[in-house]
């Protein structure tokens, strides 16, 4: 119990102690933002300290180079995920929060455990953990773009058969839909407010969210802007596109559960046979991992497992 109570109380003070380094090296900045917006508003200076704004400039100006030399590493396809996942991190940022997971989750499990297996174990999960979750926040935050991107574009065309503009149909998008349909079109009418044209600002969306149908659209914007025509009636023959599609690939995913389900189990039916016959007879089953033709065998086994389980995936994954 002592030793339970031990680790928990480390393992919340490295928390607290990582928790305020990332603080004060990237994330705090709402002490400087919010003397600088006083001293702005009241336009009063003679209550300004000269050295302690001196010392929080040279803070800020430190947290800049602690920044550039962790993002020496960045790159543009991790920025670019950050950005669809819709997470408030920069790169840099990300960068050293996985590296506090990672030392955090490894001096847990070590404490824990006491073994240096799990040691290595828990920095693993630590390192790892943090992109596999952005992945899926960014993978299910792009379905959900795709899967409201059918009424986004019927709100358009009724706005421009109602006379909006297309920049006005887009703040009509922008008030009458939900995240992350709102903050993303709410980033393209910013971008064109700050000077960037409608084409740069449609391509950045189509960058920030991959999507077939989403390019379609942009692509037939960008020619009715080019040959003339009436916007209104494209885009209701691409909604229309867009729903017969996801209708199709509906019944797709239908058709093809059993044969995944199929794979799935075929897959992990020797693994669990194996643990289970282990835990019945272990003399019986660990002739296998002593001898060479056991072993060959397992070595097949896992290869042709392997193999049948991909050959599933490519027949029972459709494109549409």
């Amino acid at each position: 119990m002592m030793h339970t109570y031990l680790v928990l109380m480390v393992s919340i003070s490295s928390f607290l102690f990582f928790y305020a380094i990332l603080q004060v090296t990237l994330l705090s900045n709402k002490r400087l933002n919010k003397r600088m917006n006083y001293y702005l508003s009241t336009g009063d200076h003679s209550k300004l300290d000269k050295r302690k704004f001196n010392l929080l400039l040279q803070m800020q100006l430190y947290k800049q180079r602690v920044r550039s030399k962790v993002s020496k590493k960045k790159n543009r396809k991790l920025g670019h995920m950050l950005r669809r996942a819709g997470v408030p991190l920069k790169t840099e940022e990300f960068i050293l929060f996985r590296w506090i997971s990672t030392l955090l989750a490894a001096s847990f499990l070590y404490l824990l455990f006491g073994k240096i297996l799990m040691l290595f174990i828990g920095a693993a999960f630590g390192y790892f953990y943090p992109y596999m979750w952005i992945k899926k926040k960014e993978k299910k935050r792009i379905q959900k773009f795709n899967d409201g991107l059918a009424d986004m574009i019927s709100t358009v065309v009724g706005s421009l058969r109602a006379g909006f503009s297309f920049p006005q149909a887009l703040k009509t998008v922008v008030e009458e839909s939900d995240d992350p349909i709102s903050t993303e079109i709410g980033y393209v009418l910013k971008e064109m407010q700050y000077g960037s044209s409608l084409e740069d600002a449609l391509n950045e969306l189509h960058e920030r969210m991959p999507s077939e149908d989403l390019e379609l659209m942009i692509q037939a914007i960008l020619i009715q802007r080019q040959v003339g025509g009436n916007l209104a009636t494209v885009l209701d023959k691409i909604v229309q596109t867009i729903r017969d599609r996801t209708k199709i690939q509906r019944q797709i995913v239908t058709l093809t559960a059993q044969g995944k389900l199929s794979g799935i189990v075929i897959g992990l039916l020797p693994i669990i046979l194996a643990v289970l016959l282990y835990l019945i007879e272990p003399d019986y089953i660990g002739t296998l991992f002593t001898n060479v033709i056991g072993m060959a065998m397992l070595g097949a086994g896992l290869v042709s497992g392997v193999i049948g389980f991909i050959l599933i995936r490519k027949v029972t994954t459709i494109e549409v």
